[in-house]
């Protein structure tokens, strides 16, 4: 790949191997199995003496151009596929805990993460302390002899704060931690979180990567020898792994990855400061807004502010549902990055995990709601909004 490729050109060109009968289209290799040429053939693959598919489990080439891609936009050595964005989370965490270890997250994360960190690892013997990133002394207060990693996102779902990922990473080196960022929300051509320090870097790639709504997919991108054990230990043994159809397909989504990006983040810029001028909206939390705590990181740390927004209306919990009911063009939704702008209230959807004082330490109210900004038109999109308010 010439280095001089911008990420709009590595999206479409990067990752991919001549094909046998000149195909323009990456192959689907849609086989659980593959053929050996004879009994030694297949020993040697099985014991590593001789490169080659065995099993889609194990590696499939559909699979394995996604991979290459993926790593190569987020600066990565390797990365792995799988076959949700809860399984990338919880991959690349079982591939450094173990019992008895002790992890530090954002206080503010994906509901279903919050519920892997506090509830399901608390199970295997595996404790996380929550505290606010945007605070490094407070990253360092949580340090215990036994703490492993660092967990964050940013931006963070569902209110959009961002941390200083430099930062992070810093404590993470100084204390001989793991740090590790979901980026779903910029995806590698808004912030590539490798290239400040981060170890791994997890995706929901269901959402921008692939952008149309018709898959569920993750992605890990990290150095080789962190892949290589999440790949070999954790997906072979617990199973998480892509299908070669939705690999296919999120590689069909990554072409047009740039240009679906460029107006998400239009539009949201413009519905932003339109929802921030309104009387009827009590808050408006996008980094893209120069009163919001993560606006210093764009054009630095991220590229753009992104296509997400969260607000708060001015009334009840009730209002805010009222308001989501009234609308016509936005689609009532949890997920992410489809053409499509959707909307959903948090506290009873994507972070319905939470318990109430959970929700108010992340600062997660009754009456926040997030949007994620589609393809639209977006004066259409203004306009469906003020009849609803």
């Amino acid at each position: 790949m010439p280095d001089q490729w911008k990420p709009a050109t590595v999206a479409i060109h990067s990752g991919h191997i001549k094909e046998a009968f000149g195909a323009l289209v990456t192959p689907l290799y849609q086989s659980a199995t593959f053929v050996f040429d004879n009994a030694q053939q297949g020993g040697a693959r099985f014991a590593g003496d001789e490169q080659g598919y065995i099993y889609t489990r194990l590696g499939n080439p559909t699979t394995a151009e996604l991979e290459r891609k993926m790593a190569l936009l987020e600066g990565a050595e390797s990365a792995a596929a799988c076959a949700s964005g809860m399984a990338a989370v919880s991959a690349a965490l079982m591939t450094h805990l173990e019992a008895g270890d002790h992890l530090i997250s954002s206080n503010a994360v994906y509901g279903c993460t919050f519920a892997l960190l506090s509830s399901q690892l608390k199970r295997y013997g595996v404790d996380t302390t929550f505290v606010d990133f945007s605070d490094p002394l407070a990253i360092e207060a949580a340090i215990q002899p036994n703490t492993k990693l660092v967990f964050c996102e940013s931006p963070v779902n569902p209110h959009l704060q961002v941390f200083d990922l430099t930062a992070i990473a810093a404590i993470a080196k100084r204390n001989n931690l793991i740090s590790i960022v979901d980026n779903t929300f910029m995806t590698p051509l808004l912030q590539q979180p490798l290239t400040l320090g981060i170890d791994m870097v997890i995706h929901s790639a269901t959402k921008y990567l692939n952008g149309h709504g018709d898959v569920i997919a993750g992605i890990v991108c990290g150095s080789e020898a962190h892949i290589h054990q999440l790949k070999y230990q954790i997906l072979k043994d617990f199973g998480g792994v892509i299908s070669p159809h939705d690999a296919w397909l999120i590689l069909r989504g990554l072409k047009t990855l740039d240009v679906r990006l460029s107006r998400h983040c239009d539009n949201a810029e413009k519905l932003a400061v339109y929802l921030n001028q309104h009387t009827k909206v009590s808050s408006v939390f996008y980094p893209g807004l120069e009163n919001h705590q993560g606006f210093k990181y764009v054009g630095k740390q991220m590229r753009r502010a992104g296509g997400v927004i969260a607000f708060e209306l001015i009334g009840s919990e009730q209002d805010a549902i009222n308001f989501v009911n009234k609308l016509k063009l936005f689609t009532i939704a949890v997920s992410l990055g489809d053409a499509e702008s959707l909307i959903q209230h948090p506290a009873s959807m994507t972070h319905s995990p939470y318990t109430p004082e959970a929700r108010a330490e992340a600062g997660i109210t009754d009456n926040l709601l997030r949007i994620s900004v589609g393809l639209e038109n977006v004066e259409d999109l203004i306009i469906d909004i003020e009849q609803a308010l």
